[in-house]
């Protein structure tokens, strides 16, 4: 069972019930989960005396609280520049439109696929950060961060499985 067999898909986009929520929780996603992307290599930037001068052997716990923080903020910046790339691509369209894209996001399988890994990932990322008590320290920065890079994990996992079909 996946995320994305609870929504409704009827055999005709026309009938798509929820297509203004389907399509603006996909993009959101994605934005959520590119910003986190976007976040690693900013961090990897901004701290790299830090990152690259240490021993590769040692890991401070300040530094991976900076870096889940850094992709957190990352990830609410992506989150907030595709909200307002889906109100300039779809403002004014007509339902039919709104229709058939959220059809066609739950038609392709491998869309589907990628949602649900990812979401699972960021599950993940959820309960280890519930589990380890030293991680509940990030704060919501670095909370978002964890969820974000868990959401990518999740992706990752998926193509390396099943690959990009």
């Amino acid at each position: 069972m996946s995320f994305s067999n609870l929504l409704p898909h009827p055999p005709y986009a026309e009938d798509q019930p929820l297509a203004y929520s389907i399509l603006t929780t996909h993009v959101l996603h994605r934005g959520f989960q590119t910003g986190a992307f976007l976040g690693i290599p900013i961090f990897l930037i901004r701290h790299r005396r830090q990152v690259f001068s240490s021993p590769s052997s040692v890991v401070r716990a300040p530094l991976v609280y900076k870096f889940f923080q850094r992709v957190g903020v990352s990830s609410l910046v992506g989150t907030g520049l595709l909200a307002f790339a889906l109100v300039g691509r779809m403002h004014g369209r007509e339902d039919i439109e709104w229709q058939d894209r959220s059809w066609r996001l739950l038609e392709n399988r491998g869309q589907t696929r990628a949602d649900d890994w990812s979401v699972g990932g960021a599950t993940a990322a959820l309960l280890i950060a519930a589990w380890r008590k030293e991680l509940r320290h990030l704060g919501w920065k670095g909370g978002l961060g964890l969820v974000g890079m868990g959401s990518l994990s999740g992706t990752i996992a998926m193509l390396l499985l099943h690959g990009f079909g």
